[in-house]
Protein backbone atom coordinates (compact mmCIF):
# COMPACT_ATOMS: atom_id res chain seq x y z
CA UNK A 1 0.00 0.00 0.00
CA UNK A 2 1.19 3.51 -0.94
CA UNK A 3 2.66 5.74 2.67
CA UNK A 4 1.33 8.58 3.32
CA UNK A 5 3.98 11.10 5.08
CA UNK A 6 3.26 14.39 6.05
CA UNK A 7 7.01 16.74 6.04
CA UNK A 8 7.06 20.11 7.24
CA UNK A 9 5.85 22.26 9.71
CA UNK A 10 4.21 25.16 8.08
CA UNK A 11 2.62 24.63 4.92
CA UNK A 12 4.01 20.74 4.69
CA UNK A 13 3.99 19.37 1.59
CA UNK A 14 2.89 15.49 1.57
CA UNK A 15 5.13 12.44 0.65
CA UNK A 16 4.03 9.77 -0.82
CA UNK A 17 6.36 6.33 -1.64
CA UNK A 18 4.67 4.19 -3.78
CA UNK A 19 6.34 0.91 -4.55
CA UNK A 20 6.08 -0.60 -7.84
CA UNK A 21 2.42 -1.09 -9.62
CA UNK A 22 0.79 1.09 -7.07
CA UNK A 23 -1.45 3.96 -7.38
CA UNK A 24 -2.88 6.88 -6.17
CA UNK A 25 -4.91 10.03 -7.05
CA UNK A 26 -5.07 13.41 -5.70
CA UNK A 27 -6.64 17.04 -6.82
CA UNK A 28 -5.43 18.37 -9.81
CA UNK A 29 -2.83 20.91 -9.62
CA UNK A 30 -1.93 18.65 -6.34
CA UNK A 31 1.83 17.66 -7.68
CA UNK A 32 4.99 19.32 -7.19
CA UNK A 33 7.77 16.90 -7.51
CA UNK A 34 7.38 12.80 -8.95
CA UNK A 35 10.41 10.49 -9.59
CA UNK A 36 10.94 8.90 -13.25
CA UNK A 37 9.15 5.86 -12.39
CA UNK A 38 6.18 7.58 -11.20
CA UNK A 39 3.42 8.50 -14.40
CA UNK A 40 1.07 11.09 -14.03
CA UNK A 41 -2.45 11.20 -16.13
CA UNK A 42 -5.61 13.18 -15.65
CA UNK A 43 -8.71 11.41 -16.03
CA UNK A 44 -12.19 11.63 -14.30
CA UNK A 45 -12.67 9.34 -11.87
CA UNK A 46 -15.68 7.14 -11.77
CA UNK A 47 -16.64 8.75 -15.35
CA UNK A 48 -18.67 11.60 -16.23
CA UNK A 49 -21.51 11.48 -13.87
CA UNK A 50 -19.33 10.74 -11.06
CA UNK A 51 -16.67 13.76 -12.28
CA UNK A 52 -20.08 15.94 -11.94
CA UNK A 53 -21.28 15.50 -9.07
CA UNK A 54 -18.30 15.94 -7.18
CA UNK A 55 -17.08 18.75 -8.75
CA UNK A 56 -20.63 19.98 -7.44
CA UNK A 57 -20.32 18.39 -4.03
CA UNK A 58 -16.81 19.41 -2.65
CA UNK A 59 -15.34 21.93 -5.26
CA UNK A 60 -12.86 19.74 -7.25
CA UNK A 61 -11.50 19.91 -10.26
CA UNK A 62 -13.56 17.53 -13.01
CA UNK A 63 -10.54 16.05 -14.09
CA UNK A 64 -7.96 14.19 -11.20
CA UNK A 65 -4.03 13.28 -11.02
CA UNK A 66 -3.69 9.93 -11.25
CA UNK A 67 -0.09 8.69 -10.03
CA UNK A 68 1.22 4.85 -11.09
CA UNK A 69 4.68 3.67 -10.19
CA UNK A 70 4.70 2.38 -13.20
CA UNK A 71 8.76 0.98 -14.14
CA UNK A 72 9.26 0.58 -10.66
CA UNK A 73 9.59 2.15 -6.98
CA UNK A 74 9.16 6.02 -6.49
CA UNK A 75 8.33 8.85 -4.26
CA UNK A 76 5.92 11.82 -5.56
CA UNK A 77 5.75 15.20 -3.18
CA UNK A 78 1.62 17.03 -3.23
CA UNK A 79 0.61 19.85 -2.30
CA UNK A 80 -2.85 20.98 -0.91
CA UNK A 81 -4.38 23.86 -2.63
CA UNK A 82 -4.78 26.15 0.72
CA UNK A 83 -2.16 27.32 3.19
CA UNK A 84 -2.06 25.29 5.94
CA UNK A 85 -2.13 21.64 7.74
CA UNK A 86 -2.43 18.55 6.29
CA UNK A 87 -3.87 15.42 8.49
CA UNK A 88 -3.56 11.75 6.94
CA UNK A 89 -6.75 9.27 7.76
CA UNK A 90 -6.88 5.55 7.95
CA UNK A 91 -9.88 4.84 5.70
CA UNK A 92 -11.65 1.37 6.19
CA UNK A 93 -13.02 0.84 9.76
CA UNK A 94 -14.04 4.90 9.87
CA UNK A 95 -15.40 6.39 6.87
CA UNK A 96 -15.66 10.65 6.20
CA UNK A 97 -17.67 13.24 4.92
CA UNK A 98 -15.44 15.93 3.57
CA UNK A 99 -16.11 19.21 3.45
CA UNK A 100 -15.44 21.92 0.54
CA UNK A 101 -11.78 21.59 -0.80
CA UNK A 102 -9.99 19.44 1.68
CA UNK A 103 -9.19 16.54 -0.24
CA UNK A 104 -5.75 16.66 -0.83
CA UNK A 105 -5.29 12.83 -2.22
CA UNK A 106 -6.14 9.37 -1.84
CA UNK A 107 -4.95 5.35 -1.93
CA UNK A 108 -6.65 3.79 -4.96
CA UNK A 109 -8.54 1.75 -2.59
CA UNK A 110 -10.46 4.81 -1.19
CA UNK A 111 -13.44 5.67 -2.76
CA UNK A 112 -15.38 9.34 -3.01
CA UNK A 113 -18.92 8.83 -3.43
CA UNK A 114 -21.63 11.66 -3.22
CA UNK A 115 -24.69 11.63 -1.16
CA UNK A 116 -27.71 14.10 -1.24
CA UNK A 117 -28.48 15.76 2.29
CA UNK A 118 -31.52 17.08 3.74
CA UNK A 119 -33.20 19.74 2.21
CA UNK A 120 -32.49 21.98 5.33
CA UNK A 121 -28.83 20.88 5.56
CA UNK A 122 -28.33 21.90 1.92
CA UNK A 123 -29.55 24.93 1.91
CA UNK A 124 -27.65 26.59 4.47
CA UNK A 125 -24.55 24.54 3.73
CA UNK A 126 -20.98 25.61 2.35
CA UNK A 127 -20.09 21.92 1.94
CA UNK A 128 -21.64 21.02 -1.14
CA UNK A 129 -25.30 22.18 -1.13
CA UNK A 130 -27.63 18.98 -1.82
CA UNK A 131 -24.78 16.93 -2.35
CA UNK A 132 -21.35 16.01 0.36
CA UNK A 133 -18.64 13.73 -0.70
CA UNK A 134 -18.21 10.79 1.62
CA UNK A 135 -15.32 8.29 1.70
CA UNK A 136 -15.93 4.22 0.90
CA UNK A 137 -13.62 1.86 0.53
CA UNK A 138 -10.34 1.38 2.16
CA UNK A 139 -6.54 3.03 2.49
CA UNK A 140 -5.21 6.17 2.99
CA UNK A 141 -6.93 10.12 2.96
CA UNK A 142 -5.03 13.25 3.15
CA UNK A 143 -7.08 16.28 4.18
CA UNK A 144 -6.27 19.96 4.46
CA UNK A 145 -7.29 22.71 7.00
CA UNK A 146 -6.42 26.66 6.27
CA UNK A 147 -4.31 27.21 9.46
CA UNK A 148 -3.43 24.73 11.91
CA UNK A 149 -5.73 22.02 12.31
CA UNK A 150 -7.15 19.63 15.82
CA UNK A 151 -9.01 16.74 16.00
CA UNK A 152 -11.90 16.88 18.03
CA UNK A 153 -13.99 13.92 20.49
CA UNK A 154 -17.65 13.86 20.23
CA UNK A 155 -19.13 11.53 22.68
CA UNK A 156 -22.76 10.83 23.54
CA UNK A 157 -24.32 13.98 25.92
CA UNK A 158 -21.62 16.25 24.81
CA UNK A 159 -22.76 18.00 21.69
CA UNK A 160 -20.48 20.16 20.01
CA UNK A 161 -21.30 23.42 17.86
CA UNK A 162 -18.75 24.75 14.80
CA UNK A 163 -18.44 27.06 12.87
CA UNK A 164 -19.17 25.42 9.05
CA UNK A 165 -15.79 27.48 7.70
CA UNK A 166 -13.70 25.81 10.27
CA UNK A 167 -15.16 22.02 9.52
CA UNK A 168 -12.64 19.95 7.72
CA UNK A 169 -13.91 16.70 7.86
CA UNK A 170 -15.87 14.15 10.20
CA UNK A 171 -17.11 10.60 11.30
CA UNK A 172 -19.58 9.44 8.86
CA UNK A 173 -21.63 8.10 12.35
CA UNK A 174 -21.65 11.22 13.53
CA UNK A 175 -25.36 13.28 13.47
CA UNK A 176 -25.25 16.59 12.22
CA UNK A 177 -27.46 19.73 11.93
CA UNK A 178 -26.66 23.13 10.16
CA UNK A 179 -27.92 25.56 12.04
CA UNK A 180 -27.38 30.00 11.69
CA UNK A 181 -27.25 30.34 15.70
CA UNK A 182 -25.68 28.37 18.34
CA UNK A 183 -29.08 29.05 20.28
CA UNK A 184 -31.48 26.61 20.29
CA UNK A 185 -34.90 29.06 19.99
CA UNK A 186 -35.93 32.10 18.92
CA UNK A 187 -37.71 31.54 15.32
CA UNK A 188 -36.05 32.03 12.18
CA UNK A 189 -35.93 35.66 12.05
CA UNK A 190 -34.68 35.98 15.41
CA UNK A 191 -31.76 33.17 14.20
CA UNK A 192 -30.93 35.49 11.17
CA UNK A 193 -30.82 38.94 13.04
CA UNK A 194 -28.49 36.74 15.87
CA UNK A 195 -26.24 34.99 12.85
CA UNK A 196 -25.65 38.67 11.51
CA UNK A 197 -25.09 40.84 14.84
CA UNK A 198 -22.82 37.77 16.38
CA UNK A 199 -21.05 37.33 13.38
CA UNK A 200 -21.25 33.33 14.15
CA UNK A 201 -22.66 32.77 10.84
CA UNK A 202 -23.59 29.30 9.67
CA UNK A 203 -22.72 26.50 12.31
CA UNK A 204 -22.97 22.63 12.28
CA UNK A 205 -24.58 20.80 15.55
CA UNK A 206 -22.86 17.37 15.77
CA UNK A 207 -23.80 14.82 18.19
CA UNK A 208 -23.17 10.91 19.19
CA UNK A 209 -19.67 9.20 19.01
CA UNK A 210 -16.78 9.81 16.61
CA UNK A 211 -14.13 12.57 15.64
CA UNK A 212 -14.14 15.80 13.73
CA UNK A 213 -11.39 18.04 12.21
CA UNK A 214 -11.34 21.05 12.07
CA UNK A 215 -9.22 23.99 11.06
CA UNK A 216 -8.32 27.63 12.74
CA UNK A 217 -8.23 29.90 9.92
CA UNK A 218 -11.66 30.76 7.92
CA UNK A 219 -11.72 29.04 4.84
CA UNK A 220 -14.78 30.53 3.40
CA UNK A 221 -13.67 33.73 4.30
CA UNK A 222 -10.05 33.15 2.31
CA UNK A 223 -11.59 31.64 -0.56
CA UNK A 224 -14.03 35.18 -1.08
CA UNK A 225 -10.79 37.48 -0.29
CA UNK A 226 -9.13 35.80 -2.68
CA UNK A 227 -11.79 35.74 -5.37
CA UNK A 228 -12.11 39.38 -4.81
CA UNK A 229 -8.83 40.43 -5.50
CA UNK A 230 -7.92 42.32 -8.14
CA UNK A 231 -6.52 40.05 -11.23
Amino acid sequence: MPVFTITGDVDPFLHVSLAKGEKIYCESNAMVMMETNLELKGKMTGGIGAALMRTFANGESFFQQHIEAMRGDGDCLLSPTLPGAMRVLEVGAQQYMISDGAFVAASAGVELKVRTQSLGNALFAQSGGFFITETAGSGQLAVSGFGAMSILEVTPGKDVVIDNSHVVCWDNRLQYEISMTTGSSGGFLGNLINSQTSGEGVVLKFSGTGKILVCSRNRAAFLAWTQSKPA
